[in-house]
């Protein structure tokens, strides 16, 4: 239940697949963010012969100047089963991605003449960023290294589902959870998190020019004594974290903020290895060697636009490297 102080708000199932389609289509600027652009068309891709399949719609990122992404996305119900249906239908998907790239395109270029409004935002993009047109733009994204990014949007989820798209697949999978309430008198609320919104309030408060999501290679985990002594010194690993799956490529650096009184930056690592942690649906971050501890301790200025860290951050290692105290951190 969700309970605003005057209404009560119960838990308000999709009855099929595309009422959850009809619910992202509503809440789709704030699930993605001011720079991604969802475009839902239901078009054949692959080659036939080969693999052929129909994703329930795309995601462009255009969140990194240097690096847009491409998201295919499956929209699903938890009531499917997790394993003979969604996993196989990412598995599918990204096996006709491979086959076809440029048939992605096709469906994607379509979708566009479709949506004069997103049209002109890729158009912006690409005029804006060296790219010399939209076709060029998208040429771009389809070849790139490492191009396939899935998304799965679902009602409900679970450990195991979690586990099995972080630990099967060698391209990232990522998982957003919308559900929806319903008062007595028809109000109807969503909940989720947005589409790699940890991302997003990276630089938030940060006095120094916003860094590209290309650029961040660095993640700041919060810690208490008792666990930073025991576990980020004692065991040179950090666990329980949990990451976007399309962040995990880029991490090369791991730093630790020692909440109060400490409250400060204090050491850093070379990250060795990603991998899932137990059953939790989260990651544990094993180190190349013990954590470098900084000269100075990169702290926390009272009453400033950057806050205690309560949650992991991601920057880059030579912001982190050059900055004289939190603010410059980000």
């Amino acid at each position: 239940m969700i309970y605003d102080g005057q209404n009560k708000f119960t838990e308000w199932r999709f009855p099929k697949e595309q009422d959850l389609e009809d619910a992202v289509q509503r809440v789709r600027s704030e699930l993605f963010g001011t720079s991604r652009i969802y475009l839902e068309i239901k078009k054949q891709i692959g080659k036939k012969g080969v693999q052929i399949n129909i994703p329930d719609a795309y995601v462009l990122d255009l969140s990194s100047v240097k690096a847009p992404k491409l998201f295919v996305v499956e929209n699903e119900l938890a009531s499917h089963d997790h394993l003979r249906h969604i996993a196989v239908q990412i598995l599918q998907f990204s096996l006709a991605f491979e086959t076809n790239p440029h048939r992605v395109k096709e469906v994607l270029r379509l979708a566009l003449k479709a949506d004069s409004a997103a049209e002109e935002r890729v158009l912006a993009y690409a005029k804006a960023n060296g790219f010399e047109n939209i076709d060029y733009l998208l040429e771009q994204m389809v070849h790139r290294k490492e191009a396939f990014n899935a998304l799965v949007i679902i009602d409900e989820t679970n450990d195991e589902l979690e586990n099995i798209l972080k630990e099967k697949f060698r391209f990232p999978v990522e998982l957003l959870t919308l559900e929806r309430f319903r008062s007595a008198k028809g109000e109807v609320l969503y909940k989720f998190e947005p589409l790699l919104g940890d991302v997003d309030s990276s630089d938030e408060g940060s006095t120094l020019p916003q860094l590209d999501p290309a650029e961040l290679d660095t993640i700041v985990v919060p810690a208490q004594e008792e666990g930073f002594t025991e576990t980020f010194i004692g065991e040179n690993r950090w666990h329980h974290i949990r990451i976007s799956a399309a962040m995990i490529p880029q991490i090369k650096w791991i730093a630790t903020y020692r909440v109060a009184p400490l409250s400060a930056i204090t050491h850093v690592a070379k990250v060795a290895k990603i991998q899932p942690y137990k059953d939790t649906g989260k990651y544990e971050l094993l180190f190349e060697g013990p954590p470098e501890e900084l000269k100075k301790p990169i702290r926390l200025i009272p009453k400033s636009a950057v806050k205690s860290i309560q949650a992991p951050r991601y920057t880059a290692f030579q912001r982190l490297m050059n900055a004289k105290d939190l603010n410059e951190a980000f």
